[in-house]
């Protein structure tokens, strides 16, 4: 009944024969879009980490900071060594958070803020 579709279909087949050459073409595309995802999405995204966490290792008193809660607070006391942070929300309200759970550094004093408040 359908005899005469046989015939076209084997002469598809023995004229795509391409090689080496079609399988590299095939490919191509996909490194392609890998190439341009990772130069506009994964990069910058490392590169903003590398920097949240030179700005992390850095906090100083007195920096402006917000953090994956969406809670802004000043840095009260901060150690390298600790992996806890004092912060204060609000007038005489202080709170500790984990470094890691900062998400943002607002701004960042060059030198820790001076305690005489005599001046």
């Amino acid at each position: 009944m359908f005899d005469f579709l046989i015939p076209a279909a084997h002469a598809q087949t023995a004229a795509g024969g391409g090689g080496a050459g079609a399988t590299l073409m095939s490919f191509l595309p996909f490194v392609a879009v890998f190439a341009i995802m990772y130069f506009l999405m994964i990069r910058p995204q490392q590169q903003r980490q590398k920097q949240l966490k030179a700005e992390l290792k850095a906090l100083r008193r007195g920096d402006r900071i917000v953090t994956a809660g969406g809670v802004v607070g000043i840095v009260q006391r901060s150690r390298e060594d600790s992996s806890e942070v004092e912060v204060e929300i609000a007038p005489n309200v202080r709170v500790t958070v984990l470094r890691e759970t900062i998400s943002t550094v607002l701004t960042s004093t060059a030198k820790p803020v001076n305690d005489d408040k005599s001046k």
